[in-house]
């Protein structure tokens, strides 16, 4: 017979049955998933993708969302996600959530880590190499170290004391006199191996913070209480991403590159589901170019998706012909470019300008990150919405009448489009007036 202790332990964390988690989409629904004890997040979200049709893209995260403490973080991808569901209370949930900004340090590292904050630049007085900065921070042997002032809530009390902070290898430091760097002025205010960092989503009230650039340091093991957790603010939203940034690397350093270098080299835990991810009618279905005589099968991923968006142009211009065929009134313009947008993954319809914050703060606020909505004064206007230098910023599209004909556009009229698609199209390949081209749409999936 086993001993006691044995058989009371979770028979899921041993192995022997898989976990039966909930994952929500960010509109409320909830998908169930079979979980078995050696699925990572990045398995989750693949499984996910291909039930829900997605571009698999590797921006995909899973997001670990505690309502009472109003605290979340994005899993990494190698996270094994048994053990972390363990530790949940039950009024927390996991996320399916777009983050554009899961391994964008490694294509901009210098964007992430200002001069002033990193110890050994200051030192010796001279710029970043970008190549030595990810490797310092890669490599197990080297010793990065970023520096600054940041607020920490003092615990059980309303107010918070600015404090000169160490972050290393071996944790998180506070001096106690000054700036110093003296082991003797040094205090230890959390492990890295025992604790995990997250964005505080319950915003600088609840907490009487003096900034709205808040993250904790939370222990990752058991569940935790309120009393347990490092609340820390930083001065402005580049040196909050920079501390958050820098404890991911230094926690989990060359996982992190091999996560973002080989996303699929993990063989995907799809398998285990007996559901199929696609009918096999839809696995037989192959790309055809009809342009000859005779048709012919399309084998070249590239050029399939190239004659796919041509058939897409060919197929936009046909029905514009035939609307100005149709005569239009300026009035009620033509009812193909007036709804083809609202199909889009980046459009969202009548939400307030604060959600459309929010959506674009959660996704990673990286340069390019952009959604289109209705306009709350103007009802025949549009809003673009764009990220560029962590800053929102946002540009009313409003409608032309020409020739019988509503057009589009950004600058007064001076491009102008025919329907929405074409005008993000058009900003896609060119910025012209907008501070950077339009790269990451802002996406919600629908479970």
């Amino acid at each position: 017979m086993y001993p006691i202790h044995l058989c009371l332990y979770p028979l899921f964390i041993l192995g022997l049955f898989p976990l039966i988690i909930k994952v929500f989409s960010e509109d409320g629904v909830g998908k169930v998933v079979e979980v078995p004890a050696d699925m990572t997040a990045r398995d989750v979200c693949q499984f996910l993708v291909y039930k829900n049709h997605c571009l698999d893209d590797n921006c995909w995260s899973l997001v670990e969302h505690h309502s009472l403490l109003g605290l979340e973080r994005c899993l990494e991808d190698h996270e094994l996600v048994v053990p972390v569901q363990a530790c949940m209370s039950p009024e927390s949930k996991f996320l399916f959530r777009k983050n554009y900004a899961k391994y964008e340090f490694f294509r901009n590292p210098l964007n992430f880590f200002p001069e002033q904050m990193v110890a050994w630049c200051q030192e010796t007085n001279g710029s970043i190499p970008q190549s030595r900065l990810l490797q310092n921070f890669l490599n197990s042997s080297s010793c990065p170290e970023i520096q600054g002032f940041l607020y920490m809530k003092e615990t059980g009390r309303k107010s918070w004391k600015k404090l000169y902070m160490f972050l290393r290898r071996s944790g998180l430091y506070y001096s106690t006199k000054g700036m110093s760097k003296e082991p003797r002025h040094l205090q230890l205010l959390s492990d890295l191996e025992e604790s995990n960092v997250f964005t505080v989503t319950t915003g600088r009230k609840m907490h009487n913070a003096p900034t709205d650039y808040q993250f904790c340091i939370k222990p990752s093991k058991g569940r935790t209480e309120q009393k347990e957790l490092k609340m820390l603010c930083a001065e402005d939203e580049q040196s909050r991403t920079c501390w958050m940034t820098a404890f991911r690397l230094l926690k989990f350093g060359i996982l992190l590159y091999q996560n973002y270098k080989s996303p699929h080299q993990r063989k995907t835990a799809i398998s285990n589901f007996t559901t199929p991810v696609r009918s096999v009618s839809e696995n037989s279905l192959v790309a055809m170019d009809f342009s000859g005589r005779t048709g012919r099968v399309i084998d070249s991923p590239v050029e399939a998706q190239s004659a796919a968006m041509e058939e897409g142009h060919t197929w936009r211009k046909r029905s514009q012909r035939m609307n100005v065929l149709g005569s239009p009134s300026p009035l009620h313009p033509s009812p193909l470019s007036s709804v083809i947008h609202r199909t889009q993954l980046w459009f969202h319809g009548r939400i307030m300008r604060e959600e459309s914050h929010r959506m674009i703060m959660q996704q990673g606020q990286v340069d390019g990150l952009f959604l289109l909505r209705d306009s709350q004064s103007n009802p025949k206007a549009f809003v673009l919405t764009l990220c560029h230098h962590q800053k929102i910023k946002h540009f009313q599209i409003l409608p032309f009448e020409e020739d019988s004909q509503v057009f589009f556009s950004l600058d007064d009229g001076f491009t102008k489009f025919t329907d929405l698609i074409h005008l993000v199209e058009f900003y896609q390949l060119n910025r012209g007036i907008l501070p950077c081209k339009l790269k990451h749409p802002c996406t919600m999936v629908a479970f």
